[in-house]
């Protein structure tokens, strides 16, 4: 994308398209892209990067679920205006990033994952029985190495038992589910509410008991019909912001 760009470290446990994916980011930082700029072509990024478009392919489809960019067919690969391609919950992506946080680096970590039998709540979301099994992860989203987003996230037992043995930093599930497992996602019913911090929520965010918080709850559904994530998420009402745009609408 630049003239001299950073090369894969071929030696470092991380896989190639998550390391490109860094890569790709800190480029369009440092060359200070605007949204509906052109990214190069797969070919170009294989080139560019020295990686194959296997890789490159991941890579795309990672940041096009982050909402980084948008691909058009028969135009090419362009950056996304993160505000109006998320707008008010609206874009099927990863739901960490339906809401932005301040400007800053982000990383996301895994507190906690497991095997749990569901809640009633829970399970009536699912469309399953009161404690039958399912996958709950948490996870929390730093900028800057301060606390932003807590999130919690319960999955059918089939469809969440591979996500315990792979790597979730950084990286969207529903990217994961949908380029490794198979996974489809077709909509999603979502809501948001402005909420004070319970004490979990509080200690994961690092902020007083009652501090204000801006909570969105998700339920996914795959193309059948069926449930397949329940997602509630928690962010921090200083560093956090929900961009909307509205159109008129003309008969």
């Amino acid at each position: 994308m630049g003239e001299e760009l950073q090369v894969i470290d071929r030696r470092s446990p991380v896989p190639f398209y998550s390391q490109l994916k860094a890569l790709m980011l800190a480029d369009i930082a440092a060359r200070g892209l605007e949204p509906g700029d052109r990214i190069p072509t797969e070919r170009e990024l294989c080139e560019g990067y020295d990686v194959s478009r296997t890789v490159v392919r991941q890579t795309l489809l990672e940041l096009e679920h982050e909402g980084v960019i948008s691909r058009e067919k028969g135009r090419g690969t362009f950056l996304a205006d993160r505000r109006s391609s998320a707008g008010f919950g609206g874009a099927l992506i990863g739901t960490f990033e339906d809401i932005q946080s301040a400007e800053g680096h982000q990383h996301s970590r895994v507190v906690r994952r497991g095997i749990v039998p569901a809640p009633q709540r829970i399970a009536d979301d699912l469309g399953i029985d009161e404690g039958v099994e399912v996958v709950e992860i948490e996870r929390i989203r730093e900028v800057d190495g301060v606390p932003w987003a807590f999130t919690r996230t319960h999955l059918p037992i089939d469809v969440g038992r591979p996500l315990l043995d792979v790597a979730l930093e950084d990286v969207s599930l529903f990217g994961i589910l949908e380029r490794e497992f198979g996974v489809r996602f077709d909509r999603a019913r979502r809501s948001f509410v402005a909420e004070l911090a319970s004490q979990q929520v509080a200690d994961a965010l690092e902020v007083e008991l009652g501090s204000p918080i801006l909570a969105m709850r998700s339920v996914s559904y795959d193309e059948t019909g069926r449930a397949v994530e329940r997602f509630a998420g928690f962010h921090r009402g200083d560093v956090s912001r929900l961009d909307v745009e509205v159109q008129h609408a003309r008969s």
